[in-house]
């Protein structure tokens, strides 16, 4: 006889403990010994806490004790839960996983870690590739967007994750006992019962192997002149990219804006050969870079109706509570030159009165309270500064970056295509704002130094690409 071992991963907040003592209260149920322990992780998720259960048959009349571990040991843990995808490959990682004797079960939505979120470029892990990893690494592989289901119920993902357990029958007992277990804990027995259920259903159905087809962009009144302008005069492989510029840029300033935008890409239109990636690349990064991100454009995000929304929704606020939104403002000289008349800005930037005044002011920061008359108030003055944006520091040294960017794009599509092609996507290294506009903005600018030197190499194309690699790659 031996102990049947389930190893639970998940953050904090998630129920891993409430899970782990349901499978307990379930075994000890039926006669088996049971033990759980667990093993934090460390903050800013960059771990998860490791719970691990042994369950021993045997109604304990046996004068033979059985010795139970403490933690998981690789390549002998019969069942392994993920509450995120990441967790799951770190168990397969760890060896936690084995094709010939673990069921594994995790959802597939993603938390992303600390070192995804902070890298220069797209720094996610590829999901398919964790998928994968963990198809082949076990006996059986249960994932859906448990995630999702737990949202839908309005309740935790840990019920959701024990109806997947009962469903995976990868543990010797009913649907019927799991559900006592619930029972049994008397905290939010009704949501939590709907999230088993739902939990058990969506495991014991297969995923749709069909993916449903992209529905067109909608556009509304105000842009609807722009799109047929796209329909018109562009090809239809970039219609797809072109539309979502100009909403976003409509949406950013203004429909002149966004025009402008259109107007920019017609000369990389007309070079470009014929495959669409040229003219891609370049309306992707350039609607990027055209919307910027400063403080106006910051706050006009937090005051917006569909936040406050989605905030209440997140938080699963009942129509009986009320929701206080706290926001961390900590701005700086520079964020204030970006917004200011361009005369102003550079005084500002050149001032060391200025900066030592606002520094004492701003330099502790400040809370604000988004959802009080005075702290709406106060973001919806910053926000109403968008029809000055044009005449701002910030506004007219991008463009003018903008404008030397686009420039080169033609002249090289003409002779060397591919190495117009990486010029096209050298934006990628500037992003946010403040500090990181600021570093991402000289990688910009030292790696578009390189391109006159290496327009004259037969591997410019390899050699611009190796170099902003290396560039987003940099800490």
């Amino acid at each position: 006889m031996k102990a049947i071992t389930v190893a639970i991963l998940a953050m904090g907040g998630e129920g891993g403990g409430v899970l782990a003592d349901w499978i307990v209260d379930v075994a000890e149920q039926a006669k088996y010994r049971a033990q759980t322990t667990s093993v934090p992780g460390v903050a800013q998720r960059t771990g998860a806490t490791i719970y691990y259960v042994e369950l021993f048959p045997g109604n304990g009349a046996s004068d033979r004790e059985p010795v139970l571990a403490l933690m998981p040991v690789p390549g002998e843990v019969d069942v392994v839960i993920a509450s995120e995808l990441m967790e799951a490959g770190r168990a397969v990682q760890r060896g936690l996983v084995t094709s010939d004797r673990t069921t594994l079960i995790t959802s597939t939505h993603r938390v992303y870690s600390m070192t995804e979120r902070t890298a220069p470029g797209d720094g996610r892990v590829d999901s398919s590739a964790l998928l994968e990893a963990a198809r082949q690494s076990s006996r059986l592989f249960i994932e859906r967007d448990f995630a999702r289901i737990a949202e839908d119920h309005r309740s935790v993902i840990s019920a959701v994750l024990l109806g997947a357990l009962a469903a995976s029958r990868a543990l010797p007992f009913e649907r019927k006992q799991f559900e006592e277990a619930i029972e049994r804990g008397g905290v939010g027995v009704a949501s939590s019962r709907a999230a088993f259920a739902a939990g058990f259903d969506a495991a014991g159905r297969p995923e749709p192997s069909i993916p449903s087809p992209t529905a067109p962009t909608k556009v509304g009144p105000r842009v609807t002149a722009l799109a047929d302008r796209v329909r018109r005069t562009f090809p239809p492989a970039s219609h797809e990219i072109l539309m979502a510029g100009i909403l976003r840029l409509a949406d950013y300033q203004d429909e002149r804006y966004a025009a402008e935008y259109l107007a920019r890409l017609e000369p990389i239109r007309d070079v470009d050969n014929g495959d669409g990636v040229l003219l891609n690349e370049t309306g992707r990064y350039l609607a990027l870079w055209m919307s910027y991100e400063d403080a106006t454009r910051v706050a006009d995000l937090k005051i917006r109706g569909a936040r406050f929304a989605r905030v209440k929704e997140e938080s699963r606020a009942t129509s009986q509570q009320v929701v206080h939104i706290h926001e961390f403002l900590h701005p700086g000289v520079s964020e204030l030159a970006d917004i200011a008349p361009a005369w102003m800005g550079r005084w500002l930037l050149g001032s060391g009165i200025a900066r030592r005044v606002i520094g004492w002011i701003t330099g502790k920061g400040t809370i604000l309270q988004t959802t009080s008359l005075s702290g709406f108030a106060r973001l919806y003055c910053i926000a109403s500064l968008r029809p000055t944006r044009r005449y701002s520091l910030r506004f007219r040294t991008e463009h003018t970056k903008i404008g030397d960017w686009l420039e080169q794009i033609p002249k090289l599509a003409r002779t060397n295509y591919a190495l117009a092609i990486e010029v096209a996507q050298c934006p990628r290294l500037v992003k946010g704002y403040g500090e990181t506009h600021e570093r991402g903005s000289r990688k910009f600018d030292d790696v578009m130094r390189a391109v006159p030197e290496l327009e004259v190499r037969a591997d410019a194309a390899p050699r611009l690409r190796a170099l902003r690699e290396a560039a987003l790659a940099e800490v």
